[in-house]
């Protein structure tokens, strides 16, 4: 029941249009010179270099605030319910 309340109120807020427009800033901001320039360093984590796992967390976080905003979007459909007609 928490969870369900708290689903619903992140994606009631994810609905409004500053949300989409804070995302999108912030995903320009992150493949720009200064963070790029913070993460090419001559250093690994497990053997991977820090920059590509930079990049790599970053797409796998966009591709996650996409989905949310996606599911605000979509209309709320329960299985065995008809649709509404168009």
């Amino acid at each position: 029941m928490i969870w369900r309340t708290t689903r619903y109120r992140l994606l009631k807020r994810l609905q409004l249009r500053e949300s989409w427009i804070i995302f999108f800033i912030l995903g320009n901001v992150m493949i720009n010179f200064p963070f790029l320039k913070i993460f090419n360093q001559p250093l690994t984590l497990m053997g991977f270099p820090l920059l590509y796992l930079y990049l790599t967390l970053g797409w796998a976080a966009s591709i996650g605030v996409i989905y949310l905003f996606t599911q605000t979007a979509a209309p709320e459909h329960h299985p065995g319910e008809t649709p509404p007609p168009p």
